[in-house]
């Protein structure tokens, strides 16, 4: 007998792979594994592509739409650059088109079981438990939504955000925007042109080498235009209501600040590849896989995309991260036998 709390255990196996993330590698996964004759599920804390869906309303992706596309489906753009939107309408079309099964806004609290036997436990927002049975499971949970965290008093404040939307609301106010790369520059320029004033914050003395090719151009003359004021070897000390502080070579001071965008870039979940066993790298927090089949220390549990990389998410975007469904799905069925656990790799490689 089961509580109205708690839904009843699907029959083992129900699932050959379970793939936690729903972003565009985690959907690659779960196509892969579907075009190879297995039954896979696909869960998440959020929407689909829930990291996307947190973008800028009106960024354009870096690559070009053949980059991005999974399951031999065709991204059609309007122009050269895929756009959020177009991202998102061709992410839901390829899970629609594969029929994926989904369970979205659950958030993976434990796996437990073991190789051939596992259990996916989750949580979602209304406080329900369910229960899923998996044989394999691939980790895909990407790295956006753990920001990187300026570790200053005032950080929690409602007037603090790790992530831009839009302009609009910050129409002649003071803003501040901390960070140096893309979603800093991006978020400085959008702010500028909805008419906010922007001070751009970055600890380093210039902006970031990896801009894109078509902002760097324009932050830098808004910079040298007095259009964006930046102040570069700067470092935040704290946040108060309406001001931030700061200090640098010229020592400290205090700027008025309606609202704070602590763009300092995202990690992945570290705390939940440990909870389940997987062993990390203690300098750059990479999981310990064989990169033939990318299985982890803990035979059945595979891991794709970004956290592949550990705290060197710059080295795994969409465009490479898509491939490693094939690689998994690969490795399972390349004898036609998913009941054997491939070769792991030993502690550190």
């Amino acid at each position: 007998m089961t509580s109205d709390h708690h839904r009843s255990l699907p029959a083992p196996g129900a699932y050959e792979v379970v793939c936690i993330g729903a972003g565009p590698t985690g959907l690659a996964c779960a196509i892969e594994a579907k075009r190879a004759g297995l039954r896979p599920l696909v869960i998440d804390k959020g929407a689909l592509c829930n990291s996307l869906l947190h973008y800028p309303v009106n960024m354009l992706f870096f690559t070009t739409p053949e980059r991005m596309e999974i399951g031999d489906l065709p991204l059609v753009t309007l122009g050269g650059k895929p756009s959020r939107t177009e991202a998102l309408k061709y992410y839901r079309r390829a899970a629609e088109h594969y029929c994926l099964e989904t369970q979205l806004y659950q958030r993976v609290s434990h796996i437990r079981g073991s190789y051939g036997a596992f259990v996916i436990e989750t949580l979602d927002e209304g406080g329900l438990r369910r229960e899923y049975a998996g044989r394999r499971v691939i980790i895909a949970t990407g790295y956006y939504d753990l920001p990187n965290r300026l570790g200053v008093p005032g950080e929690d404040l409602p007037q603090v955000s790790h992530y831009f939307n839009e302009a609009h609301p910050y129409w002649n106010q003071d803003v501040v925007v901390v960070g140096g790369k893309n979603s800093a520059a991006e978020a400085a320029l959008d702010l500028f042109r909805g008419g906010a004033r922007v001070t751009l914050v970055h600890r380093g003395a210039e902006m970031g080498k990896s801009l894109k090719y078509w902002v760097k151009p324009d932050i830098e003359n808004r910079i040298r235009a007095g259009e964006i004021r930046a102040l570069f070897s700067t470092q935040v000390t704290r946040i108060e209501p309406g001001r931030v502080f700061l200090k640098n070579g010229g020592g400290e001071k205090v700027i008025a600040a309606m609202h704070v965008f602590a763009l300092s870039g995202y990690h992945p979940d570290f705390e939940f590849l440990e909870q389940q066993g997987i062993r990390l790298d203690p300098v750059t927090r990479r999981p310990a896989i064989d990169p033939e089949t990318l299985e982890t220390n803990v035979p059945g549990i595979y891991v794709a995309g970004v956290v592949v990389g550990g705290m060197l998410t710059s080295e795994i975007f969409i465009e490479n991260g898509r491939f490693h469904g094939r690689q998994i799905i690969a490795a399972m069925t390349g004898k036609g036998k998913i009941d054997e656990p491939a070769p792991v790799a030993p502690p550190g490689e």
